[in-house]
């Protein structure tokens, strides 16, 4: 009995190990009701496992634990696995839009990984390399960049 136990927990730990997270953002949001201001707390986070799999979660609880608990498990719900070449690159550019922001993907041949803000780290945790990003929006919505990020890897064929 002890022994399956212990093989259920290195199980749970390997799983659990085997994305890893990034936070992007974490904000207190209010529900004003007649008795005053109720707060939460909503996190968006991208999860990935360095070997082409990548998503971004949202999760929003009372407390920022719960809230990051649940928004690792959207992460991994909503997780694409993009086609990419066989040095973890992208075979040709895309581009997608979000809302207002909209994001262009190049591949770059021996540059590195050359993105800024949420789209540098959709790309990272993805394992992509040498491409670079632009975001060709007028907002700074990180939310939006990263979703974009994920629409534009959706894309590739």
């Amino acid at each position: 009995m002890k022994k399956q136990q212990d093989n259920r927990n290195k199980f749970n730990a390997r799983q659990k190990g085997e994305f890893e997270q990034k936070i992007i953002d974490i904000r207190r949001v209010a529900r004003v009701t007649k008795g005053g201001k109720r707060f939460r707390f909503r996190v968006t986070l991208v999860a990935g496992n360095k070997k082409g799999e990548v998503g971004v979660g949202i999760g929003k609880a009372s407390d920022t634990a719960g809230a990051i608990d649940k928004a690792l498990r959207n992460a991994k719900k909503n997780a694409i696995k993009p086609v990419l070449t066989k040095n973890f690159s992208i075979p040709h550019e895309t581009e997608a839009k979000v809302s207002s922001s909209r994001v262009v993907i190049r591949p770059a041949k021996g540059r590195g990984l050359i993105a800024g803000s949420s789209t540098r780290v959709v790309l990272e945790l993805a394992g992509i390399k040498d491409v670079n990003a632009k975001i060709l929006s007028p907002g700074k919505n990180k939310i939006n960049n990263a979703q974009a990020a994920i629409e534009a890897l959706k894309k590739i064929k």
